[in-house]
């Protein structure tokens, strides 16, 4: 079965100059996938060119919120734009599930969960794709007791180590600690990957 190309990043903090770049590479690369992994706008604002670029290059495009996007926000984006927010949802692309939980475990500055109700989001987008082999969990924080949490100093999300045991997807995908970018890491059977502002091209 031929791979599924994909351009996973975050972090653009409503940069419409990022986002082009991006969307350029992954014309350039060809990927069959966006996954913008939070942090598309800055509270809310520079919204409106961070999306198109992607959309004028026929890019399909998923993404979660990150802890910088009001849920308002993310509902106009996947309204406006056509694209998937994954957010307590999944999609099935080539057999792969893809399901994902934005906003970060009680650290705002909006779009602050608790840990239950991200475990709740987490399992309520699984429930979509559960029976799939290969699955991907798209997050905004990194895990509890990974390199990034122990490199940076900033906790992560307990809910998605517990997530990572019970669900066993095949690849994680998060951002929102920028200086870590492409950090990777096996975290029992999931490759975990801090994917950045730079992006990165994944072949799954």
């Amino acid at each position: 079965m031929k791979k599924t190309r994909i351009l996973a990043t975050g972090d653009f903090h409503g940069s419409s100059f990022l986002a082009e770049k991006l969307a350029k590479n992954a014309e350039e690369e060809q990927v069959d996938l966006v996954i913008i992994c939070g942090d598309i706008t800055h509270f809310g604002q520079e919204c409106q060119n961070v999306i198109r670029p992607f959309m004028q290059r026929q890019k399909k495009v998923l993404f979660v919120p990150g802890n910088h996007d009001p849920i308002n926000m993310a509902d106009f984006l996947a309204e406006f734009y056509g694209v998937k927010n994954l957010h307590g949802y999944s999609i099935t692309h080539n057999n792969i599930g893809i399901f994902g939980c934005g906003g970060a475990e009680n650290l705002g500055p909006v779009n602050a969960l608790s840990e239950d109700e991200m475990l709740y989001t987490i399992k309520k987008a699984h429930k979509g794709i559960e029976n799939l082999e290969r699955k991907i969990l798209v997050t905004h924080m990194h895990p509890s007791n990974s390199k990034v949490e122990k490199l940076s100093g900033f906790s992560g999300s307990k809910a998605i180590r517990k997530a990572i045991t019970e669900h066993k997807p095949e690849l994680l995908l998060c951002c929102h600690i920028h200086e870590l970018e492409g950090i990777e890491e096996m975290i029992e059977n999931t490759k975990v990957i801090n994917v950045g502002r730079s992006g990165k091209i994944i072949e799954f």
